[in-house]
């Protein structure tokens, strides 16, 4: 075999690999598309507007946080705990939540 066809055998399987990573990458986004949807859906059965509206505010200030918080509830749900979910119990919830954190304080000398 000369060096030109093993050069081109070489650059064959670096496509190969890099055509195998772009579909693998490709379903990782469609499952994380598709399990997105299926959060969204839980948290429309559970959740008033009111409180999905008050995650979205959540979310765009700390997502970390509001992600945690969206397992928490489908944890809840799936385990029969908690069936619907307003605003004012969505409140209750997160002041639970967040009252283990430790807020920080301001010294005016």
């Amino acid at each position: 075999m000369s060096e030109l066809d093993e050069l081109r055998q070489r650059r064959l399987r670096e496509l190969q690999m890099m055509q195998q990573s772009r579909e693998q990458l490709i379903q990782q986004q469609v499952q994380a598309q598709q399990i997105e949807r299926q959060i969204n859906l839980i948290m429309r059965q559970i959740m008033s507007p009111e409180a999905r509206e008050r995650l979205a505010n959540i979310r765009m200030a700390r997502p970390e946080f509001a992600r945690q918080v969206e397992i928490l509830l489908i944890q809840l749900y799936q385990g029969g705990r908690l069936t619907q979910l307003d605003d004012n119990q969505f409140k209750a919830l997160l002041a639970k939540i967040s009252g283990s954190r430790r807020e920080p304080r301001i010294k005016l000398k």
